[in-house]
């Protein structure tokens, strides 16, 4: 199976008297524009995600609408609430469920949570490989099982 690990677009600043919950903060129109350009550079190397698994925050959320619109699958974004925190491969292990070997599965989150998913699953530990995940940075990684230092390095798409 082939993991999308994306790195929601760029969202608006922090401001506490515009969003009192951070996990409100929706993307800039920049952060769109940007998202729908990788989306569609997604699309056209092949890469059309049979699930797409997202963080409920509203910027992952709109992310990850985004790249369904832009990879043209017909999958909705499904909620998963494990990415908007630590990386816990037995709760994305049971959230992403059984899937078939050439499958592609987009798991839409956050730094430094998304940076520690794949040094997790490269290396084992979420902190033994620096990674500089940018927004909108979409990193492919191939496992055969969700499981620590189970993947290996396909390819790491960043938008610019």
């Amino acid at each position: 199976m082939l993991l999308l690990l994306v790195r929601h677009a760029e969202a608006g600043d922090r401001n506490a008297s515009v969003y009192a919950d951070d996990t409100q903060r929706p993307l800039t129109g920049k952060g769109m524009k940007v998202q729908a350009k990788v989306s569609r550079r997604l699309r056209k190397r092949g890469y059309q995600p049979d699930l797409i698994l997202s963080s409920p925050w509203v910027r992952a959320w709109q992310t990850a609408t985004i790249l369904a619109q832009g990879t043209r699958t017909e999958v909705a974004p499904v909620e998963c609430p494990p990415l908007a925190t630590d990386p816990d491969i037995p709760s994305l292990a049971e959230a992403v469920g059984s899937r078939h070997p050439e499958e592609i599965v987009a798991l839409v989150g956050h730094e430094p949570w998304m940076s520690e998913l794949a040094s997790l699953l490269l290396a084992g530990e979420p902190d033994k490989v620096a990674i500089d995940f940018p927004k909108s940075g979409v990193m492919g990684i191939e496992v055969s099982e969700l499981a620590p230092g189970a993947g290996s390095l396909r390819f790491f798409l960043r938008p610019k």
